[in-house]
């Protein structure tokens, strides 16, 4: 940070504001504290009669690989609303938002992510502003080299993994940067 978005003073400083236990931006002249806080992405595993709905990024990062539809979070919506959202903009699909199913912790990069199961209302996808591609697969169809990020991989490989026995609980688990 350069400037303060209170008053708008070049003074910022980046150590332990006083009352506090961590370093953080602040400003000398106002006192405002500028928190910085994990982003939330938030998605869905939308399926369709056994087949699963799979969208190829046309963003970096990771363009051309496949992803469940997913992004971040807006102000003003709960997490099944961004999930919603983010299957409508990313498959230009509506779906049954259903139960929490994975959540990563990805410290490393101040994110975590949220999965949720869903149905697709009615079968209809399409290929949204971000995506360059999107389609229904069976689990043996998973593109399983192709996808573009280790949550995808995991919820898929859980999902199918449930699919056996019918009960799908809530996994929280951390992710480590690669080579750590």
């Amino acid at each position: 940070m350069k400037f303060c978005s209170q008053c708008g003073s070049d003074k910022l400083r980046f150590d332990v504001p006083a009352g506090d236990n961590r370093p953080r931006y602040w400003c000398p002249d106002c006192g405002t504290i500028h928190y910085q806080n994990p982003k939330i992405v938030v998605g869905a595993l939308p399926v369709w009669e056994g087949r699963i709905l799979l969208c190829k990024r046309d963003i970096q990062p990771r363009k051309g690989y496949w992803t469940l539809p997913a992004g971040f979070m807006e102000n003003g919506e709960t997490l099944q609303e961004g999930a919603a959202r983010e299957t409508w903009e990313e498959a230009c699909a509506t779906v049954n938002i259903k139960d929490m199913y994975t959540v990563f912790n990805l410290p490393h990069i101040y994110q975590v992510y949220v999965f949720f199961l869903g149905e697709l209302a009615d079968g209809k996808y399409g290929v949204g502003e971000e995506s360059s591609d999107a389609g229904l697969f069976l689990p043996e169809e998973i593109p399983w080299d192709e996808l573009a990020f280790p949550t995808i991989s995991r919820t898929l490989k859980y999902y199918l993994q449930d699919m056996k026995t019918g009960d799908y609980p809530i996994r929280v688990q951390d992710i480590a940067p690669l080579g750590a």
